[in-house]
């Protein structure tokens, strides 16, 4: 997504056109998710990308047409049959909807990204807000810049439905995330960003030296800090963009610590799990994890809840942490762990994606049927 922006400011200080193509919303099974950008330049070059094949190479038509027409932003929707999912070699059933839009407000839009890139970087988080649908045709792809405060720049519609619109953007913006809404007569795309994702393991043992090594490649900010010097050093964890030598009771003051934060607790101990976890519960982070028994687990608990804890921290502790897929191995640890914390970040469920028997059922009564004709 950084990338399609940069492209587009890049494209507006040297007053080129181009038009950026956003998945505003899915539907069954799609290659790519709400969120993907691809960003196409008046020569017909291209920055990022909608999932490749036959829809990305449409998009990307429909988006050179609409530079050397001159036309507006449109929304257009996807359905990917089983003839074009053969024909790019997918096994996609479901359907996409792009807004298509040729930017016409670039000085606009240049103060836009200015603020959202300011979020990428450590700044207060923001939201674009876009309209996708309306009856009055000219209205889509308007937009507004929400920041975490309330303050807006530009009208959508008017101060109060105005206002509406504003709470729902604020809500979106600690993790970054997207939402399609129908509002009134319109439906608005609200996209909201924030820094990267960022990780802080309190302890630096084995499980820890294994979360290290999968966050990285899942995008993930890496800062990890323990007491000791031989546990927190960058030979140990050359991956990490911080390591640090702190206690316990205030390593977490150590790091800038955000809303898109997550954190786990993996000390050598009882008594540093328990004063690690109270300090993390400080913090503004959306997501605490806390690694070990249920015995323990419910020892710290109890001694959280005897000092006052309040309910709110209370509710961020993930204990004991991670999913229950068996794991024994400081790897197989760290995979439960980091598959709960993308649960959360990205909104899953956790449950298997298994089909229901009724689909199987399904499949082999299409199957006996089609014998019983062809026999």
């Amino acid at each position: 997504m950084k990338d399609v922006f940069d492209a587009a400011i890049e494209e507006i200080r040297n007053k080129r056109k181009f038009v950026i193509s956003t998945v505003t919303r899915t539907q069954g099974s799609t290659p790519q998710k709400p969120g993907a950008k691809l960003l196409v330049r008046e020569d017909g070059s291209g920055v990022g990308t909608l999932g490749g094949g036959c829809v990305e190479g449409d998009i990307w038509f429909a988006s050179s047409e609409k530079i050397k027409r001159e036309e507006n932003a449109e929304v257009r929707p996807y359905e990917l049959n089983e003839d074009l999912a053969a024909q790019d070699g997918l096994v996609c059933g479901g359907t996409m909807h792009f807004l298509i839009d040729p930017i016409e407000d670039k000085l606009e839009f240049e103060f836009f990204l200015d603020e959202i890139d300011k979020a990428f970087n450590g700044g207060k988080p923001v939201a674009l807000v876009q309209i996708l649908e309306s009856e009055i045709k000219e209205q889509v792809g308007n937009k507004i810049l929400v920041r975490e405060n309330g303050d807006q720049t530009g009208i959508l519609f008017n101060k109060d439905l105005d206002k509406k619109i504003v709470m729902e953007a604020r809500k979106l913006m600690a993790l970054g995330k997207n939402k399609t809404i129908q509002f009134e007569n319109c439906r608005i795309y609200i996209e909201a960003f924030t820094t990267p994702p960022k990780l802080v393991i309190a302890g630096g043992g084995h499980i820890s030296k294994a979360l290290g090594d999968l966050a990285k490649p899942l995008g993930f900010e890496l800062n990890i800090f323990d007491d000791r010097e031989e546990f927190a050093n960058e030979e140990r964890f050359p991956q990490a963009d911080e390591v640090k030598v702190a206690s316990y009771n205030d390593g977490f003051d150590k790091f800038q610590i955000n809303a898109n934060t997550f954190i786990v607790i993996a000390t050598r101990g009882h008594q540093h799990d328990d004063s690690a976890t109270k300090a993390a519960l400080a913090t503004n982070a959306s997501y605490i994890g806390l690694l070990g028994s249920k015995r323990k687990t419910i020892l710290i608990i109890e001694k959280l809840l005897s000092e006052g804890i309040d309910d709110e921290s209370f509710s961020k502790l993930r204990a004991p942490v991670g999913l229950g897929i068996g794991a024994r191995t400081p790897e197989e640890i760290a995979i439960s762990i980091m598959a709960e914390i993308l649960s959360f970040r990205l909104g899953g469920n956790n449950n298997s994606m298994m089909l229901d028997q009724k689909f199987i059922d399904k499949i082999k009564e299409k199957i006996s049927k089609t014998q019983r004709i062809n026999n």
